[in-house]
């Protein structure tokens, strides 16, 4: 396997406290990096009110905007249901625990193998979750507007020379969502020889949980392949979610965060 990536280094060299690619009331992302938009609020006082330590982070686009392919229903749920449930239960499990409150959700994956006992389980499973959504929402856009087709520049030499060009990624990598038993997800990562390669996770676990998964590194692209994701459209039918959602992947976005993790 190859030399995992610092999961903590990276944080550092993104700023990984400041959230990018979240809808403002404007609609707009900040320009700044990060390594996942997740919405952080420091838990301090604010407004004269405690706010929470993490926020379920807006969409940069409409419900309805990656249909067909991902249906207006199933993005209404995932989000403000599923998402948000492992937002509010993450902070319930962080409540007494004001240092680990504080950190980014990347830095709270990447260290997560040293969480007291009493919360490691409950803060890797819905800080996971977290984590991983919130990175899921900004790598799709609607088909034609960021949408769809094939990576470009640097992110399309890597593939060609790490992976064997693009038709053959997108069999492997579809390979690792559909042998995913069960419920997790499949990943492209920059490993710590700066290469890419495909792994999928159970679960919540990500690449970032250094000492926990089997494939660390920085995740550059991620497919939910939980049931939740694609039933009400799809039914059992995974392969077809899979095939349709490669007409939804943000291609500019995941080169945006390929190249900023190979710096």
């Amino acid at each position: 396997m190859e030399k995992p990536i610092d999961s903590r280094e990276f944080l550092k060299q993104t700023d990984a406290k400041t959230p990018v690619g979240v809808a403002e009331k404007t609609g707009q992302s900040s320009p700044e990096h990060s390594e996942c938009p997740t919405g952080k609020t420091s838990p301090e006082q604010k407004g004269g009110h405690v706010v929470a330590a993490f926020q379920l982070p807006d969409l940069s686009y409409a419900f309805d905007a990656l249909e067909p392919y991902i249906d207006t229903m199933t993005m209404q749920i995932h989000h403000g249901k599923h998402h948000a449930g492992y937002v509010a239960n993450l902070n319930k499990a962080l409540e007494g625990h004001a240092d680990w409150a504080a950190r980014s959700i990347g830095e709270v994956c990447a260290t997560v193998s040293k969480l007291p006992e009493a919360i490691r389980a409950t803060v890797r499973n819905n800080g996971g979750g977290h984590y991983n959504h919130s990175l899921f929402w900004t790598l799709m856009a609607p088909t034609g507007n960021g949408g769809g087709g094939e990576p470009t520049g640097e992110l399309a030499d890597a593939i060609r020379n790490d992976l064997g060009g693009f038709a053959v990624f997108k069999t492997e990598f579809t390979k690792a969502a559909l042998g995913r038993f069960g419920s997790g997800w499949a990943w492209l990562c920059l490993g710590g020889d700066k290469k890419l390669y495909i792994c999928s996770t159970p679960n919540q676990d990500n690449p970032m949980m250094t000492g926990i998964v089997e494939c660390p590194g920085v995740p550059i692209l991620g497919l939910d392949v939980w049931e939740h994701a694609y039933y009400l459209k799809y039914q059992n039918r995974r392969p077809d979610y899979i095939d349709a959602w490669w007409n939804v992947v943000n291609w500019p976005a995941v080169e945006d965060r390929f190249v900023k993790a190979r710096r």
